[in-house]
């Protein structure tokens, strides 16, 4: 197996895995999600500059370098998805507060022993 195929099928079972917790009904599986979903995209960026074995990241005269392009950008994309991952588990908090539920749409679903409502 190459390297490539296995960073592949981590990228894809992160970003399978963060897709299922977004659909939950509940607000942290959502949240957990949207971090997992976050670092997935920061991989595919960091993959997509190359997986390079054993070159500098700094120009040198043998002509091998790394691009530091993804690196950059995925280091920004840490530091934003940190600062956004604090604000959704604060707007949590206080969704928690307010409807006295973790419900993603502020209702609790109706149990198996409830009476439904008639058509």
């Amino acid at each position: 197996m190459s390297l490539e195929f296995l960073v592949a099928s981590g990228i894809g079972c992160v970003t399978a895995t963060g897709l299922y917790l977004i659909l939950r009904g509940r607000t942290w599986p959502v949240v957990i999600g949207l971090s997992l979903l976050g670092y997935a995209v920061n991989v595919f960026i960091f993959a997509m500059g190359r997986l390079w074995m054993d070159a500098a990241p700094i120009l040198t005269p043998d002509g091998r370098v790394a691009d530091p392009l993804p690196q950059a950008l995925v280091l920004t994309a840490i530091v934003i998805g940190f600062a956004t991952t604090g604000f959704v588990v604060e707007l949590a908090l206080r969704s928690r507060h307010e409807t006295g539920t973790d419900h993603v749409d502020g209702a609790e679903p109706p149990s198996g022993n409830a009476e439904r409502p008639k058509p």
